[in-house]
């Protein structure tokens, strides 16, 4: 008797497992790609739960990536801004959207960003998702060369051609359209 009790007990409890009360749910998922998207939807975020959209960004899951980025690019991080300008600027997880792109690094870039301040910086340069500004580019780009970001520097080295950062395979992006 004893015995059978203790068999259905143990049979049963994976089913009380997910059960929660007022207090909240009992044994909750955590350290899964789940719980980092929906603490991020929630506005529940913190550099590890940033951190991990690089993970899922490059898994491949654009969209869920994108949720990530943005609800921490929102929460003032400017490593998942320049990330959003990324996804952005190559149509992963949404539309090809060249301003949009180019807004987030503005922000990363006017948060102080080096990062954000070279991106913008060859957008203003390139007039691609902003209004051309060639001497506010370069300016940008110095000042991401004096925080010491390599490829900034690399750029002024090449007296600012932009085929010494941009690969070929993205040419068609910033030529002209008309």
């Amino acid at each position: 008797m004893i015995r059978t009790a203790l068999i259905l007990t143990l049979l049963a409890a994976p089913a009380f497992a997910d059960m929660g009360d007022e207090d909240g749910t009992l044994n909750p998922e955590e350290m899964t790609m789940a719980r980092v998207i929906d603490n991020a939807v929630r506005g529940e975020v913190d550099m590890m739960t940033c951190a991990a959209g690089y993970g899922i960004t490059k898994k491949g899951e654009h969209g869920k990536a994108r949720k990530v980025f943005e609800a921490c690019a929102e929460a003032g991080y400017t490593g998942a801004m320049t990330w959003m300008s990324q996804l952005d600027n190559n149509g992963l997880g949404g539309a090809y959207n060249p301003d949009a792109a180019a807004e987030w690094d503005r922000r990363a870039a006017e948060a102080g960003d080096p990062v954000g301040k070279f991106n913008y910086g060859i957008a203003l340069m390139r007039g691609h998702g902003v209004a051309k500004d060639e001497v506010a580019g370069r300016t940008l780009v110095d000042e991401a060369a004096r925080d010491g970001l390599k490829v900034a520097q690399r750029l002024q080295n090449a007296d600012y051609d932009l085929d010494e950062v941009t690969p070929d395979a993205d040419n068609w992006k910033y030529a002209p359209a008309f």
